[in-house]
This record gives structure tokens, C-alpha cells and sequence, in this order.
């Protein structure tokens, strides 16, 4: 009898990060990075010169949307957060997947990025951006010191982040066609860790994680982590750095009008002539 492969581990609560994101709503969201995405997707859509008919949009956090209404001529949905990261998406039919800053919330992003290659028609397109790479280095490390030093170990605070290389080789796997990876480095300054951690709080962006810590930071902790952040990670006016990596990833379902890799051995001029035909010109 074939042995059913073991289910992903959650990671996230996603009934928390919807909790969260409702707070933000109700504190004032600070929207600087959704923003800049919204922006940067309008133009990488309209690089593509083309029209898609279906589209949905996957998880757009709390009350925010993107500007699709250009680039849509016939159905635009938006897919609804599911506690079991599953989508209500038939097969075969989407032209186009848009998702911003929302990716990076899920567990198994393997499976879900099958969804939506499921979902796509040939020839669809997958747009979407996340956060990743090297996201909050600053507040990881000063957290990890700060707790070491006061409480003799390290609890998990910030998720962890995909890299550029395994999205790269995830979209490969799943099944899409001419992936195209790439990072928009964000660099926001602050007056100090404090400031950082509210505006994560009006982000929607605190710990999620079903591993996460349950009790209360002590204030030393706290007050040593705001202290490293500033000996380590501030400019000389004395206000520090907060990294945020955005990963854009781009990929089609695939389709025979594709250009295709040519097959191992069917060159027709060999790199040695090639190069011997350069030196003698």
C-alpha cells in the first residue's frame, strides 16, 4: 500500500494575521509598502501589452486593492484568505494571478503556488510580490543578542523569510514556465526599534507564528534589543535602518508559443568555432 506523504506544518495562525490586519485597520494602516507595490505592479503589467480576461487577485491584506481594472476585460475576483491556505479557483479559469504582500503568510507555499497553476489557462501569467531575503535583519539579530544575554535562549519573532534562489527553483517544480526572479530593496529609517515595532503593529505585520512566544517580553529584554538595534544598525544622526527585501516573482503556465530551451547536442556550431571565427575577425 502507497504511503500518503505527511501534511506541511502550519506556521502561521492565519485567524491571528486576519485579527491583526483588522487592528491595523482600526489603528491607521501604514500603507508605504503596499503602496509601492500597487505602483510598481501597474507598470510591470503594462511592460506585458497584453489584456487578460480573468483575473483574481490572491490575498490582497486588509482593505487595500490593486489597480487592475485596466489590464481586466471581462472578470476580476478577489480570492478570499482560507485558514487551510486552499483557493476556490477551478482549473483552466484565469489569464492572470496578481498577489501583493501575502505570499509570505503562507505554509506551504509550494502548494499553493500548484493551485494556481492549476488555475491558470495555458499561457496565463503569475505576478506577485512578497516578502523575503533579508526583511527585518536588524530587528532579528538584536533581538536574538538581546535575548540571549537576558534570557539565556532564543524564542522565534520574526518569520522566517523565502529566498530569491528556492522561489526560483518552487516555481520551476509546481510547473510554471519562464520564471523571472528579482528584489526591490526597501531602506526606511526610524527614531528607534520602538518606532519599527509600531509600524509593523499598523501593518498587520506582527509575530504570526504558531510557535511564537506566549508570554509577555521582559522590559530589560526589550530595552537591551532597542539598545543593540542602535549601537549596530544606526547612522551617524542616530536614527536606524529597517531592511525590507520585496521579491517579485513572474511565471506562465506554459504554452507551445513559448520559446523552449533547444534540446542537449542540436547546436549546429560548436562554442570552439564560434570562438576561433571571433579571434580571426
Amino acid at each position: 500500500m502507497a504511503q500518503v506523504p505527511p501534511a506541511t506544518p502550519l506556521l502561521f495562525d492565519r485567524a491571528l494575521l486576519q485579527r491583526r490586519l483588522a487592528r491595523a485597520q482600526r489603528l491607521g494602516p501604514v500603507t508605504f509598502l503596499h503602496d509601492r507595490v500597487a505602483e510598481d505592479m501597474e507598470e510591470r503589467l503594462a511592460a506585458v501589452n497584453r489584456s487578460f480576461a480573468d483575473v483574481a487577485e490572491l490575498w490582497t491584506p486588509g482593505e487595500a486593492s490593486l489597480p487592475l481594472g485596466k489590464f481586466s476585460s471581462r472578470t476580476r475576483i478577489s480570492v478570499a484568505d482560507s485558514p487551510d491556505e486552499a483557493l476556490s479557483l477551478q482549473p483552466g479559469s484565469l489569464d492572470l494571478v496578481v498577489s501583493a504582500l501575502a505570499l509570505q503568510f503562507v505554509s506551504d507555499l509550494p502548494g499553493v503556488l500548484a493551485q494556481i497553476r492549476r488555475a491558470l489557462r495555458p499561457d496565463g501569467l503569475l505576478l506577485a510580490a512578497l516578502i523575503g531575503g533579508d526583511t527585518l535583519t536588524e530587528l532579528r539579530q538584536a533581538f536574538a543578542e538581546a535575548e540571549a544575554e537576558c534570557e539565556g535562549g532564543v524564542s522565534p519573532r520574526v518569520a522566517p523569510f523565502a529566498d530569491l534562489r528556492d522561489i526560483g527553483g518552487l516555481l520551476q517544480r509546481t510547473g510554471f514556465a519562464l520564471p523571472v526572479i528579482d528584489v526591490d530593496r526597501v531602506v526606511v529609517r526610524y527614531d528607534n526599534a520602538f518606532a519599527l515595532m509600531a509600524d509593523l503593529r499598523r501593518m498587520g505585520a506582527t509575530n504570526i507564528l504558531l510557535e511564537r512566544r506566549r508570554t509577555p517580553t521582559r522590559r530589560a529584554t526589550m530595552l537591551r534589543m532597542a539598545e543593540i538595534y542602535s549601537k549596530r544598525f544606526a547612522d551617524p544622526d542616530g536614527r536606524i535602518r529597517a531592511t525590507f527585501d520585496i521579491i517579485w516573482l513572474s511565471a506562465w503556465a506554459p504554452h507551445e508559443s513559448q520559446p523552449k530551451p533547444l534540446r542537449p547536442g542540436s547546436a549546429t556550431a560548436s562554442l570552439e568555432a564560434a570562438v576561433k571565427k571571433a579571434r580571426e575577425s
